[in-house]
């Protein structure tokens, strides 16, 4: 992306979102990653940045493990590496094993299934590939410490066990010498030491020439004296030539190496780069998560949607001092290519452009923006921006000459990809003449299909916005009860200055004010009044629909609520109903089920039975006992409904029950333990267990009417009645 002028990314305070993602790297790569960070135009690149980001926020948030325990730069050591007869020490091939194992563990995260998760991610390495090799080649010679192994080479091994043979037999003879000094007195208190890598006795200065050997120095105090047996130094001797050998020898197996992995050093410089793209691509993401940062849908044209949009340092600031953050709505395409906002000053009108400014410039970088995923940006290839003072004395150019120097660039070199932002355009000469040309550029601005944010005082401007097409008027608005900003951007309508509201705010004397007040132009004040009291208007408007939308919000919960009941409800019902279905069809199958081996029973005592009449009196009731219950059934039900129990006595002449059948008939005699009852035309002996005295219901309810109101049948009773009548 060009920008004009060259501190125009400054202006925005991206060097501050860059310091930022500066402190979150662990690495040199991803520092230098970050400061050579471009502002780029291609679409595939900045959704596959803007992706990575997404995803690795995606880890943070999950609190997942991702490997990136590796930070060390070890690029002059890899490059150092591909250089011919070159050697790597033991301490160098630790830091490359570590690369490698780090590199091994990355391609172990990328399982099947993250591969398709992460896949924007897996990109990174997905061009690589991992060599085990190298950690094999490197684990046959260097040991954890760093040291080359024993067995790294025949010659190795040989040197190194004749070093032990002859330190042993060092050791046992020296401590013969020091037994036999000490105990002729000569040895002082340290006994023994080491001078220049060999074994001496410390012996008293004045025993030294009692002791045959060689000289190595004396103590500072020259009490001391430092002699190397005679008995020991030809094994000394011997002992430094064979450390000699080991060295060389050592040296000759770490060249081999070298040269054996000397053909991947350039994959392993591509796998120290790949651990600063992560780290570059983990600092986005911390970034991100701080800022509640998402990817908007990226289109390959110039268009602006912003739905909540935050400044991104302001958010962050407001975060840390737990203030609230108002977001900015707002729309810019090639219908409505340019944003007038008008307001009060220290309302949020820069802050409202430069929220747009900053969310391109980032989004383009390829960082996720603080605002809504469902907002919509453009790809811009041109960002021009005009913000405060630019009074240039090098060039002896003052405020407005070098304002109308960058509108002068603007006009000359914008087009339909080129973004703007102009704070108080026109300012900084006479209101009328600064107006005019502030007009003319806006004009020529739309005329050639730039997209921009404009911010101004200016009268004429609000008005040309509503006679313009691509035009468009914003106000920040502005609590005149209170009498204080609330950094809120309105589109479609024009904003206040609240010039006489700020001077009261500020507690200028009113005379002050009055008199200021009768020296602007009338129609100037009752324009500015009318777009206060505009303002006021909408103000309350949204409030009213913010408070209808709250309670449109309440009743479809509530409505949601009652459904999901009713639902519920319904569904119990059909649950109920289903298993009232299946307890009767397992009545019917079980019935079923015994009906057939009853009937396989009978047919088989039919062919076996000699008594056929039982065998058909079995059939019988089996077949009609179920309609004789259903019989007794309708009966006991008649019976119930017009005769009532009682607790009465059986009696010759009572009304009562037979409990099998739930017959009624009429006790005629008495016989012990059994009765003569009448049932229809027909007497029957019954058991009195099995009887029932009833009472008929009607009777039952006649009595108790009877008892209520007892009917008048004596003259005396009805002469009252009588009288009152006469008398009415």
């Amino acid at each position: 992306m060009r920008v004009y002028p060259e501190n125009a990314l400054t202006q925005l305070e991206f060097d501050k979102i860059t310091a930022i993602l500066l402190g979150h790297c662990q690495t040199n790569i991803g520092k230098e990653i970050v400061e050579d960070m471009r502002i780029h135009t291609h679409l595939k690149y900045i959704q596959s940045a803007l992706r990575q980001t997404e995803e690795y926020k995606y880890i943070k948030l999950a609190n997942q493990y991702f490997p990136s325990d590796f930070v060390i730069d070890i690029r002059k050591d890899l490059k150092l590496l591909g250089i011919p007869g070159a050697q790597l020490t033991g301490e160098q091939w630790l830091l490359v094993r570590r690369l490698a194992e780090h590199t091994s563990n990355l391609y172990k995260w990328f399982d099947a299934e993250r591969k398709q998760s992460y896949a924007n991610l897996y990109e990174v390495i997905g061009e690589s590939y991992y060599e085990k090799v190298i950690i094999e080649s490197i684990d046959e010679i260097i040991d954890e410490r760093g040291n080359v192994k024993d067995n790294a080479s025949e010659d190795l091994a040989k040197i190194r066990m004749q070093l032990f043979k002859k330190r042993q037999e060092l050791r046992r003879i020296f401590d013969k010498v020091i037994h036999k000094l000490a105990k002729a007195g000569y040895t002082a208190d340290i006994d023994e030491s080491f001078s220049n890598g060999r074994r001496v006795v410390a012996v008293f200065s004045e025993y030294k020439r009692q002791v045959k050997g060689f000289l190595h120095g004396e103590s500072d105090s020259r009490k001391t004296a430092f002699i190397e047996p005679e008995e020991t130094i030809e094994l000394n001797n011997e002992l430094y030539g064979l450390e000699q050998d080991e060295q060389r020898e050592v040296q000759r197996v770490l060249r081999l190496l070298t040269a054996t992995l000397a053909p991947y050093s350039a994959l392993l410089l591509s796998y120290i780069q790949m651990v600063g793209i992560f780290d570059f691509i983990r600092a986005k993401a911390i970034l991100a998560v701080d800022m509640n940062a998402n990817m908007p849908m990226v289109q390959n044209n110039a268009t602006s949607q912003l739905i909540d949009a935050y400044h991104p340092l302001l958010y962050l600031y407001n975060k840390v001092s737990g203030k609230k953050t108002i977001p900015v709505n707002l729309h810019l395409d090639d219908e409505a290519r340019i944003l007038i906002i008008s307001g009060p000053n220290a309302g949020g009108k820069t802050v409202s452009m430069k929220t747009l400014g900053l969310n391109q410039v980032m989004m383009q970088s390829g960082l996720l923006v603080p605002m809504n995923p469902t907002s919509q940006m453009g790809i811009y290839k041109q960002l021009y921006i005009q913000l405060g003072d630019t009074q240039n004395l090098a060039f002896e150019l003052s405020t407005y000459s070098s304002h109308l120097m960058h509108m002068k660039h603007f006009i000359e070199n914008a087009n339909g990809k080129t973004m703007f932002f102009i704070d108080e355009l026109g300012s900084g000469s006479d209101p009328h003449l600064g107006g005019a040309f502030a007009e003319v550029i806006l004009e020529e601005l739309s005329h050639r299909h730039a997209q921009g944010i404009v911010t101004t005082h200016y009268l004429n401007l609000k008005v040309m916005a509503n006679h313009n097409k691509g035009i468009v008027n914003g106000a920040m608005q502005f609590d005149e009860v209170k009498l204080e900003p609330l950094y809120q951007l309105v589109i479609g309508k024009p904003g206040s200055s609240y010039t006489f509201a700020i001077a009261e705010r500020i507690g200028l004397p009113k005379n002050l004010i009055n008199r200021a007040r009768k020296l602007v132009d009338t129609h100037h004040f009752e324009l500015d009044k009318l777009l206060n009291r505009t303002e006021q208007d909408l103000q309350l408007v949204q409030k009213e629909r913010r408070e209808l939308h709250k309670k449109l919000k309440e009743n479809e919960h509530l409505q949601h609520e009652l459904n999901k009941a009713l639902d519920k409800e319904k569904h119990l019902q059909q649950v109920q109903l289903l298993k009232e279905q299946n307890r009767v069809a397992e009545e019917k199958f079980s019935y079923n089920k015994d009906m057939e081996r009853q009937l396989k029973q009978i047919a088989l005592d039919w062919k076996k039975s000699e008594k056929k009449e039982e065998v058909m009196k079995n059939l019988f009731n089996l077949l009609f006992k179920k309609n004789d219950a259903i019989v007794i059934n309708k009966l006991a039900k008649k019976v119930d409904k017009n005769y009532k129990e009682t607790t009465a006595p059986i009696e010759v002449g009572s009304i009562v029950k037979l409990k099998k059948n739930y017959q009624v008939g009429e006790v005629l005699e008495l016989k012990g333990k059994r009765a003569i009852v009448k049932v229809g035309q027909l007497p029957m002996n019954i058991d009195l267990i099995d009887l029932m005295v009833v009472e008929k219901i009607e009777e039952v309810v006649k009595q108790s009417i009877t008892r209520k109101i007892p009917a008048p049948t004596t003259p005396k009773q009805l002469a009252p009645k009588q009288n009152i009548n006469k008398q009415k």
